[in-house]
């Protein structure tokens, strides 16, 4: 059968209901299977979400669960980790941990195509995001007293400041 179909002698269209007919290039299906045309502007009023960009499946269909969320799990598994050293009284390097462990989130989405539930919102700002959280934690977990690791001079200025002028 040709893509028209074919017509009857009542006028009435003859072919079977699976075949569907492409107007266009740009005409896909809807609900009931009909074509219509779909354009590049935004609908007036939105009815779903769309997926964010990468947020397909990390592995294939068929490979276990896990191993689909292989980059989501690697995050959590070292944010839990962190978590746990910091339980066991070994905070600075348990939360030195999740901030790596955001920063490798990072990584991950900026080099890996499809990262599964890891993407969240655009490329771009979960990159942004856990860069910056990932660097925050980081270094106020070497910050961190007592006998921090990483000194910064000016903010024993900063401290000095605000605390003699608050006493005025």
């Amino acid at each position: 059968m040709s893509a028209e179909g074919k017509k009857g002698t009542g006028g009435e269209d003859e072919r079977p209901e699976d075949e569907l007919t492409v107007r266009d290039p740009v005409s896909a299906p809807d609900a009931e299977g009909r074509p219509r045309r779909v354009t590049r502007r935004f609908p007036l009023f939105t009815r779903d979400t769309a997926r964010p960009e990468g947020g397909g499946r990390a592995a294939p269909r068929d490979a276990p669960a896990p191993a689909r969320q292989w980059p989501l799990l690697t995050v959590a598994g070292l944010v839990g980790t962190g978590l746990l050293l910091t339980a066991l009284d070994v905070f600075r390097w348990g939360t030195v941990l999740i901030g790596v462990a955001l920063l490798v989130g990072a990584a991950l989405r900026w080099t890996v195509p499809d990262v599964g539930m890891l993407a969240v919102r655009s490329r771009f700002t979960d990159i942004a995001t856990y860069t910056v959280l990932g660097l925050c934690i980081s270094l106020l977990a070497l910050m961190a007293q007592p006998h921090p690791v990483l000194q910064l001079p000016f903010l024993k200025d900063a401290l000095h400041f605000t605390v003699s002028q608050e006493g005025q």
